[in-house]
């Protein structure tokens, strides 16, 4: 194989890979099919368990910004096409600072 027929082959074994494809990927999974495909289910019952057992503040913060970020980036992104509005940034400021502001909260101020 020359160097051009790599290149052809890395790039179309890598375009699901794009930051737009895996957004609209994102964007068009409900919280159903997120939360019940196996793989995910595993990992996050494997931190859960991890947290919880090693009692670790920063394992449990992690856990609950990534389903934050999950919930976030599900309903408050704007559908592909669309612009992001006014209104539509109120909801998505809100999340941020109140993920944000436990995060603080549990790792800075509690401990």
């Amino acid at each position: 194989m020359d160097k051009q027929q790599m290149t052809e082959k890395a790039t179309e074994t890598l375009r699901p890979f794009e930051t737009q494809n895996i957004m609209e990927s994102i964007q068009n999974l409900t919280l159903h099919e997120i939360f019940t495909n196996p793989v995910v289910l595993v990992i996050v019952l494997g931190f859960l368990f991890f947290g919880v057992y090693k009692r670790s503040t920063a394992i449990l913060l992690t856990l609950f910004f990534i389903v934050s970020m999950i919930v976030i980036m599900r309903y408050l992104m704007p559908a592909p096409g669309e612009n992001l509005s006014i209104s539509a940034l109120v909801p998505f400021i809100a999340g941020g600072v109140t993920v944000g502001g436990v995060i603080i909260y549990f790792s800075m101020i509690k401990s």
